[in-house]
């Protein structure tokens, strides 16, 4: 396992981070023996993170982290992330933070935890997208910066950070503000403008490279939806494949994938080994986040970790693509 520094934060990274998700739901659906062989293979193999959330199976996440993690000694426990929703029109946003972070903690069976992040998307005014939050809900007076400033000041968190899939402008505005010491980011081979310029009148939304943004500021950068929802890596449907970009859908997303399976086949690894090969391909990704829901699915991720990020040629193909809109512009 390789390892890439966490932001301005001091931390090294696995580039390859556990996602407890409800996507892959491994923690939440699979039984004891397998959540306990996931974790363990996981550490073992040099994952040193694992992500969740209080949304996660309602709470079934963070609850199964809670025995998991109680089971290994002191030097085995991985760098633990959680993430909790406000809700505006309820007002005291700082006192809802410190609920859910209370809650968090009583599920998770811990003290504390290393980053605590904010689950709604960001927008310039408040309901742009559906659960978003405004800037001056987030930047402003008794809003989510200052809310979390004081879990810090309490040591209930070391780090803050937030979920970087909402309008590409207030985006960039909470990562330039440098109160955040994170931000998940919406990057993947069907939609890397977090990472790249894409094309005017691109089907997808343009996030107009979140990842160099963060860069510049000191901003770790967590990959998310690196296998858009399990889209990318198999033509198997779940149910579970709902979009968190803006404007995006699953058909377009699948006509994408079959474009590129065409054009690369199998010379890169598993459909899913090439979409993390993608991501770490990107210097300024500090891990990439992946769920799972089998325990082949963990191996998948660690074998693209081992082949390493793709090569100059590899992606001059992938763009080529990208520059077209995948055939959608001339």
């Amino acid at each position: 396992m390789k390892y890439r520094p966490y932001g301005n934060t001091g931390l090294e990274i696995s580039e390859i981070v556990f996602g407890a998700g409800a996507v892959g739901g491994i923690l939440i659906d699979a039984n004891d023996d397998t959540r306990r062989t996931a974790i363990r293979t996981a550490l073992d193999r040099g994952i040193n993170w694992i992500d969740t959330a209080a949304s996660y199976g309602q709470g079934r996440s963070e609850t199964a982290l809670g025995w998991l993690l109680k089971e290994l000694s002191d030097d085995e426990q991985p760098y633990l992330s959680t993430k909790f929703s406000v809700d505006p029109d309820q007002g005291d946003i700082p006192g809802q933070i410190e609920r859910s972070m209370g809650e968090s903690l009583g599920r998770l069976n811990r003290e504390s935890v290393d980053v605590f992040q904010l689950h709604n998307r960001v927008s310039e005014q408040r309901g742009w997208f559906q659960g978003s939050l405004g800037i001056d809900d987030v930047l402003g007076k008794d809003g989510v910066a200052e809310g979390l400033q004081r879990l810090v000041d309490q040591e209930l968190t070391r780090f803050i950070g937030f979920t970087a899939t909402g309008e590409s402008s207030a985006i960039h505005k909470v990562i330039e503000s440098e109160r955040f010491n994170s931000a998940q980011v919406y990057y993947n081979l069907l939609n890397p403008s977090a990472g790249r310029a894409v094309p005017t009148g691109a089907k997808a939304y343009d996030f107009d490279n979140i990842i160099d943004k963060c860069a510049a500021h000191g901003v770790a950068v967590m990959n998310i939806r690196v296998l858009a929802a399990g889209v990318i890596a198999t033509d198997v449907r779940h149910g579970r494949e709902v979009p968190v970009a803006p404007g995006a859908d699953v058909p377009a997303d699948e006509e994408s994938t079959r474009l590129i399976v065409e054009a690369l086949g199998d010379s890169q690894g598993t459909r899913a080994q090439l979409a993390v090969r993608y991501a770490l391909s990107n210097p300024n990704v500090s891990g990439v986040l992946v769920g799972m829901a089998e325990l082949d699915h963990l191996d998948q991720a660690l074998g693209a970790q081992e082949l390493g990020p793709l090569s100059d040629d590899v992606l001059g193909r992938i763009h080529t693509l990208v520059d077209t809109d995948f055939g959608r512009l001339s």
